[in-house]
């Protein structure tokens, strides 16, 4: 059966849920082991908000599973779920000594619809993690209590801003409350907390209307109407868009801009080096400005394989978080290749 098309296209809103392989998980098996784990997931994540650019609203990470909320200025929802998977993936993988697939197919990822609906979905995700049925038998103070509490989740900088995570963008969902904004973290904590004492059946009853999308039968009606006529134009079962997305520079490009920034050839990217941030610069900007996945800037430096680029994206984070005057190296070479789009933009 072909796989459905993916809904991308500028400035789209989604709730992705993905979970622990199905033919690895048993009773005691985990997504999240352990602290280290939960930590290295919100590393990979923030590092991967940054690269592709993405709005992130709401997670939750569950002993098998997670939940994001963001949205996607670039149209890229897949290269960054598809980045975030192998990223940790891998350091899973080679942490607990396993092999294979570790999340279950492909994520799920549905289209929200306007304010109402991404107000009652943040409550949904943010209850994930007293939603289980042991938390249940426990009393409304010690579910409260355990949300405020959870580490995993972005509900605690919500309600209180001195735990916010850096990567993850509040205020739109608190506007969404009005009034003040100083009182905006206890209103959204009390509307959240309130859900605990009364389900919200009906909203429940709309995230199981769709595969696609999130929202009123109008919504669902339009997004079921773009999807039929992408399914009509498209002759490959992969990933599609409601519009054109950004334009990519070529990798030719790209490189020869980073190179000239850095004082290097262009054939030096190719070159393996120990203490250097050479190739791992060289991946990141081949994926974020040369629209290559993983696997493709793997191929473009000769590395052999995405998990290859993978571990090289994180080194770059790692060499750009310690070296300030790389970090300004780096955002010369990105003014240069806005420069040049820019040029080219006019010339098109």
């Amino acid at each position: 059966m072909a796989r459905p098309l993916r809904m991308e296209y500028p400035g789209a809103v989604y709730h992705v849920t993905n979970r622990l392989v199905g033919s690895w998980r048993t009773d005691r098996a985990r997504l999240f082991e352990d602290e280290a784990d939960h930590e290295r997931f919100l590393e990979a994540l923030s590092a991967r908000v940054e690269q592709f650019g993405v709005r992130l609203y709401l997670l939750a990470c569950m002993s098998n599973h997670f939940h994001l909320v963001f949205e996607t200025p670039e149209a890229n929802c897949s290269r960054f779920m598809q980045s975030l998977a192998t990223a940790y993936t891998v350091y899973f993988n080679l942490r607990h000594r396993r092999h294979g697939h570790l999340l279950d197919g492909r994520f799920k990822a549905k289209l929200v619809a306007g304010d109402e609906y991404l107000l009652r979905l943040s409550r949904y995700v943010h209850l994930n993690p007293v939603r289980t049925q042991a938390w249940r038998a426990r009393s409304l103070d010690e579910q409260v209590e355990a949300l405020r509490a959870y580490r995993w989740s972005s509900y605690a900088g919500y309600v209180d801003p001195s735990k916010s995570l850096d990567f993850v963008e509040s205020g739109p969902m608190l506007a969404l409350l009005g009034g003040a904004a100083s009182s905006r973290p206890r209103r959204y904590g009390e509307y959240v907390e309130a859900g605990l004492a009364e389900a919200d059946d009906a909203f429940e009853a709309v995230l199981r209307e769709s595969p696609l999308c999130i929202g009123d039968a109008a919504y669902r009606a339009e997004v079921d109407r773009r999807y039929d006529g992408r399914l009509r134009t498209v002759r490959q079962p992969e990933d599609a868009s409601f519009r054109r997305t950004r334009r990519s520079q070529s990798p030719d490009l790209v490189l020869e801009v980073l190179a000239k920034a850095l004082g290097v050839a262009p054939e030096a990217f190719g070159r393996r080096g120990w203490n250097s941030p050479l190739r791992a610069l060289a991946v990141r900007f081949l994926v974020r400005h040369a629209g290559l996945s993983q696997r493709g800037a793997a191929e473009r430096l000769g590395m052999g394989s995405g998990s290859a680029a993978c571990r090289q994206l994180a080194s770059a984070d790692r060499w750009l978080e310690g070296d300030a005057s790389l970090r300004s190296t780096v955002a010369k070479a990105e003014r240069l290749l806005a420069a040049a789009k820019a040029k080219e933009s006019i010339h098109t």
